[in-house]
């Protein structure tokens, strides 16, 4: 396993460059994700879709987050850790629009043939987190694939 955070050498796995990629364009995954790479959203536990299946249903759940901060996002990864099968990543996630946050997570990661095929999205608090990106006229609920 190699962590990004802490090796600076030459031999760091390429599931770890793969998640670097990722988390500083979002929209980087179509390049590296399986045609059928299923996605677990962050408020699966709180009534929203259980999952999202396929490339297309995947990246228009990350448009729709990158919609819902208004362009505003960043997902700062603090840990990145990976190997042939799995992933992980630790960071804060940031916006300033609706609202102006900052949310630890851990996003989950599985790997087969060089691809992602798999994705767990969890934020510290799922709910707080839909509750700050929903529209103030939608009365809680986020558009898209973030609300139930």
């Amino acid at each position: 396993m190699t962590d990004l955070s802490s090796s600076p050498s030459p031999s760091v796995h390429p599931n770890v460059r793969i998640l670097g990629t990722v988390y500083a364009d979002l929209l980087r995954l179509e390049e590296f994700a399986a045609p059928d790479i299923v996605l677990h959203p962050a408020d699966r536990s709180i009534g929203g879709a259980l999952r999202c299946q396929g490339k297309d249903a995947v990246l228009a759940h990350e448009r729709d987050l990158i919609r819902a901060t208004g362009g505003t996002l960043v997902m700062e990864t603090e840990h990145i850790v990976a190997n042939d099968h799995f992933g992980a990543v630790l960071g804060t996630l940031r916006a300033c629009r609706p609202r102006t946050f900052a949310m630890p997570f851990c996003g989950l990661w599985r790997f087969a043939d060089g691809l992602i095929v798999e994705h767990w999205e969890n934020p510290h608090a799922p709910d707080a987190l839909r509750q700050l990106l929903a529209p103030a006229s939608s009365g809680g609920k986020p558009g898209g694939h973030l609300g139930p």
